[in-house]
């Protein structure tokens, strides 16, 4: 397996959506080894659902998102994850502090760093804002850069054979 976290702050409008987003792109592309999941660096939210404004987007992509519940990033996800994405600075500042070692460090990324549109900006502007102090728009806005990433994640994870399953390894013979 090919383990995934992504990390906002309450687990309940940003990691959600890029969790559900990378889901469908794995199952999409044939990654049935990629397995995804969120969380949040704060525990502030932990057993609530997606926020409803978060749910609409996803639900006009006919995701479904009830199985949602926030939980809090913990260091047993640096350990077991091959890939952990931030979804702002604060974010991936707080799950450096949480890495044992260079190890985990190495996992740790902005998700944006995975847009080839804004490759070329500064690492401190590839932050997606909180959509939550907002409204639809602010929403609308966050799925957007949260979608223009996910092709970047997918060919990341594909690189690795343990994305595939057992039966994409065999030559047919």
């Amino acid at each position: 397996m090919y383990r995934i976290v992504t990390v906002c702050t309450g687990n309940i409008c940003r990691s959600p959506m890029a969790e559900y987003l990378l889901r469908r792109a794995a199952e999409e592309s044939g990654l049935d080894g990629v397995v995804v999941d969120s969380a949040g660096v704060s525990d502030e939210e932990q057993g609530n659902p997606i926020d409803p404004r978060a749910r609409k987007v996803l639900a006009r992509l006919g995701i479904d998102t009830q199985d949602h519940s926030a939980r809090q990033v913990t260091r047993r996800d640096l350990a077991d994850c091959d890939l952990v994405l931030a979804l702002d600075l604060p974010h991936e500042k707080a799950l450096r502090r949480m890495a044992s070692d260079e190890e985990q460090a190495s996992k740790i990324h902005l998700l944006r760093e995975f847009d080839p549109a804004v490759s070329d900006q500064a690492h401190e502007d590839l932050g997606i804002y909180d959509p939550w102090y907002g409204d639809a728009s602010d929403f609308e806005a966050t799925f957007a850069m949260i979608r223009d990433a996910v092709d970047g994640v997918i060919e990341e994870a594909s690189g690795d054979p343990r994305a595939r399953s057992a039966s994409d390894h065999s030559d047919g013979a």
